[in-house]
């Protein structure tokens, strides 16, 4: 079927926030700003640019034409404060509207909404070397093992009901109280493996946290000004590990004197500061994981376990400096994180002395010796009790850390609409479930990133994963899109590789056999070139690369398979990697869907130099798509060269023609289950 006039015109229609349709793309606060978008070549239209609420329509003059299309612009004059703007577009007697979601025809012209309009915020910018940057996610426990002598020892402590034991094997799987088993991972481990992880095209290293903690997982913080020497060097090793029936950690001497001795404190942080440099040197970055909205009740500020006779904590004392730190009941409880005990919630409403405590560390590891990259910040937007603090006490936070530190980063951990907080003012970005994690798997395997239930409608719909990742996309400004971390697994869900065997489930009723029963390798090879094709920084979970299954936590959380890796995929991300390098449009491009339908998605990633257009097939059987190029620019007679390609036999990196452009059309067969990428020209 030949597609109508209109359906070619909207097509056609096209602008984004990069630096290709708005100049400066980031402008800041008295810049006059050039905006403009491009309608197909020759069209009779009359062009708005709609601003603000009321919607202030500003006309847009032809500023010219190239061989495809009429651009137009207009120019806002000495921005004064953040707007929001779309477009209104009069054609052959119809009014089409064109915002972040694309273009469409209406009977009633909406003013500029900010869930769906292009915006700018100005002076906002997120570090340069933060866009599109490949990143690696470790959970040092879990990764590589570089010092034994610093392992946790069978009954060193006390904790959560339980001895603290070390895994009899490096194979063993996570049992459901995981969080008392170490298997002796540790930062040594990833500076042995700093090659491989380059090899990788890794630009970034994401730690899970690393500060003084008694968990594997490290989420209840002892200590934020030391790294756990457990990861680092114990260079003072006295004391004894708990009798057996002791539950008093008051005694645990070993591990008192491993976490609590000044000189294994100061050891750990030389180590640590020595280990970043050398990642540094080698021009990659480092992000530490903040977990600000509770600490641990091993902390000195509450110790319940007595760790710290000389501090005085809020729990030993009831005048213990720290007590206002924490809520403390009646009853003598303290509110605590989800009612984890191990958790106790800050207070930071009632403690301005809390709040100065949490800015130092903030900047603490941003600065010298350390100069760390950047702030991953655990569940971020419930860090206060109240949605009044959190703003002031972010925004508080981003100027003391950017003042330290003007190239770091800040991630927050986010559920839902974040467009609140990335303003300019608070988070630079976040970890991308809404606009990335969630589309990604509900198209290709059916199921939620826990694996806790399906929706089928939602499972090989083409259409409603774009209108579900560009709705996400849309939340955010284009400095947060550009460096929002994609991930399809991480230590909080379930891992992508169990999620292609379509079953829901967790550790408890399902056991861990389950988890690589029925996967489907395929299927994951086409999400992960979606990941290290899409706007954003793909961030690949360890062990992801190596092919590991698992459940939702604690299940995600099993070592790194060191001697058994997936060879196919891990030279798959390798020639990735390589693509990602060799084609900068990957990192800075716009985005532009071109189909989508049931079982299939195909889309172009484009600036001035480049095009690169991205197909996937998630059905069991061959299909032809037919690719609108001329939509994109490319001329009829082009041949369109095939980068990569995956399918049920594995990757596939040869070079071959995949077609010519005819019509405006690409006919491109596709294998069942297959992705590739293709360019108008291979890259030297």
């Amino acid at each position: 079927m030949n597609p109508s006039n209109l359906d070619v015109f909207l097509r056609s229609v096209f602008s984004d926030e990069t630096e290709m349709f708005r100049q400066p793309a980031e402008p800041g606060l008295g810049d006059s700003v050039t905006v403009q978008i491009r309608v197909g070549k020759g069209s009779d239209v009359r062009i708005w640019m709609l601003v603000d609420f009321p919607a202030v329509p500003m006309p847009m003059a032809l500023r010219g034409s190239d061989a495809f299309f009429d651009w137009y612009e207009v120019c806002i004059p000495h921005l004064a404060a953040s707007l929001f703007y779309i477009f209104r577009i009069e054609y052959e007697g119809k009014t089409i509207v064109y915002n972040r979601m694309g273009a469409w025809c209406t009977d009633a012209m909406p003013a500029p909404d900010p869930s769906s309009s292009f915006r700018i915020y100005p002076g906002f910018h997120v570090p340069d070397w933060a866009r599109g940057a490949v990143q690696y996610q470790i959970l040092p426990d879990r990764f590589c093992n570089g010092n034994p002598d610093t392992d946790v020892r069978n009954r060193e402590y006390y904790y959560s009901g339980g001895y603290i034991h070390h895994s009899l094997s490096w194979k063993a799987l996570p049992g459901v109280e995981d969080y008392r088993c170490m298997y002796g991972g540790d930062l040594r481990g990833v500076l042995d493996k700093l090659d491989y992880l380059q090899s990788l095209g890794v630009e970034v290293l994401y730690f899970n946290p690393i500060f003084v903690s008694p968990s594997g997982h490290g989420y209840d913080t002892q200590d934020y000004d030391y790294i756990d020497p457990h990861l680092t060097v114990i260079p003072k090793d006295e004391g004894r590990v708990l009798e057996e029936g002791v539950r008093d950690n008051s005694q645990a001497s070993l591990y008192r004197c491993r976490t609590t001795d000044p000189v294994n404190l100061q050891a750990s942080n030389e180590w640590f500061a020595a280990f970043c440099r050398e990642v540094h040197r080698r021009g990659m970055r480092i992000i530490l994981d903040g977990v600000f909205n509770h600490c641990g009740s091993f902390h000195y500020w509450m110790d319940r376990e007595g760790l710290y006779p000389d501090r005085k904590g809020a729990w030993q004392c009831a005048s213990s400096p720290y007590r206002s730190y924490f809520t403390f009941q009646p009853n003598g409880h303290y509110d605590s994180w989800w009612n984890v005990e191990t958790l106790p919630k800050l207070n930071y409403e009632q403690s301005n002395e809390l709040c100065q405590e949490i800015f130092r560390i903030a900047e603490k590891w941003v600065s010298p010796p350390y100069s760390v990259d950047g702030w991953r910040l655990d569940v971020a937007a419930d860090l206060g009790k109240t949605r009044i603090f959190n703003p002031l006490f972010w925004k508080e936070f981003r100027r003391r850390v950017k003042a330290a530190n003007p190239d770091a980063l800040i991630i927050a951990e986010h559920y839902g609409n974040p467009e609140e907080w990335l303003n300019g003012e608070e988070w630079d970005s976040v970890m991308n479930y809404d606009a990335f994690m969630e589309p990604v798997t509900f198209f290709l395997t059916g199921l939620e990133k826990h694996s806790d239930y399906r929706r089928d409608d939602l499972h090989q719909n083409g259409e409603a994963f774009f209108r579900m990742i560009f709705e996400g996309m849309a939340r955010m400004p284009k400095p947060s899109v550009d460096c929002a971390m994609d991930e399809l697994s991480n230590h909080d869900h379930s891992r992508f590789m169990t999620r292609t065997n379509g079953k829901t489930g967790r550790l408890a009723d399902m056991g861990s056999a389950a988890a690589g029963e029925g996967i489907r390798p395929e299927v994951f090879r086409e999400a992960a070139v979606i990941q290290m094709t899409w706007p954003g920084a793909p961030t690949i979970y360890y062990g992801d690369e190596a092919g590991l299954v698992g459940w939702t936590d604690p299940d995600n959380r099993r070592t790194y398979p060191w001697g058994h890796e997936d060879k196919q995929l891990l030279r798959m991300f390798r020639e990735l990697a390589r693509i990602r390098e060799k084609l900068p449009v990957l990192r800075r491009g716009s985005v532009k869907a071109l189909c989508a339908g049931h079982g299939f998605i195909a889309y172009a990633r484009f600036d001035r130099k480049q095009k690169v257009v991205v197909a996937l097939n998630n059905l069991d059987e061959e299909r032809t798509l037919q690719l609108p190029l001329a939509s994109l620019g490319v001329g009829d007679g082009t041949d369109m060269l095939r980068l990569f390609m995956t399918s049920r036999a594995g990757a596939d990196s040869s070079r071959v023609c995949a077609g010519t452009v005819e019509n405006g059309m690409l006919v491109l067969p596709m294998q069942p289950r297959s992705s590739v990428i293709l360019t108008e020209e291979i890259p030297e």
